[in-house]
């Protein structure tokens, strides 16, 4: 049943599960009340558990061996996303294009963004919990962070503590382009 005959790849299957409830082995073990060993022995398809030590590592999870078994294979997580594929969360003066669609439970938000010129981030300041940082690729961007005004241009980045009132502002004559990261995600 590993995934040196040919059939269900065990391990495999196992480590993708884990995965995707963002659990370590070292957790998986934990709540499931077997060793860490055990559960790298397993994804690492060391050895074939017999059906009772299976069961016992799949009560980590809100699922049985049936639902192991019958379950389609896991989603395997996507890595790479094509520029095409980044998921607009708001058009017009200004773009934001986020990596990934659905951010739950990732600690991480990237942003491609554009802003028309005189476009800003809003009339308020903004601030939330985190860091915020980015690297402008093409234009000149006003940043002000906290009473303290800054201009960057291509090649110039940033990075601050989200909890200072901050606001964004394209100065220049052609598009503000920058690629963007904050923590958690904000949006």
């Amino acid at each position: 049943m590993n995934g040196s005959d040919g059939d269900i790849d065990i391990g495999r299957r196992l480590r993708d599960l884990r995965t995707r409830y963002g659990l370590s082995q070292r957790a998986l073990a934990k709540r499931a009340g077997v060793s860490n060993a055990t559960v790298s022995m397993i994804e690492s398809n060391r050895v074939s558990p017999s059906v009772a030590a299976l069961k016992q590592v799949l009560s980590g999870f809100p699922m049985g061996i049936a639902q192991f078994f019958s379950a389609e294979e896991p989603e395997r997580e996507k890595v790479v996303f094509r520029a095409e594929e980044l998921t607009e969360l708001a058009g017009g003066a200004v773009s934001y294009r986020q990596v990934g669609s659905d951010l739950s439970g990732r600690t991480l938000q990237m942003m491609h963004e554009r802003y028309r010129p005189g476009a800003e981030s809003g009339k308020t300041m903004l601030t939330h919990q985190g860091e915020e940082a980015g690297i402008v690729i093409r234009g000149l961007m006003q940043l002000d962070v906290d009473g303290e005004r800054f201009v960057l241009g291509p090649g110039d980045a940033y990075l601050f503590d989200s909890r200072r009132p901050h606001a964004f502002r394209n100065v220049g004559d052609g598009d503000l382009i920058l690629v963007s990261a904050c923590t958690p995600p904000s949006f």
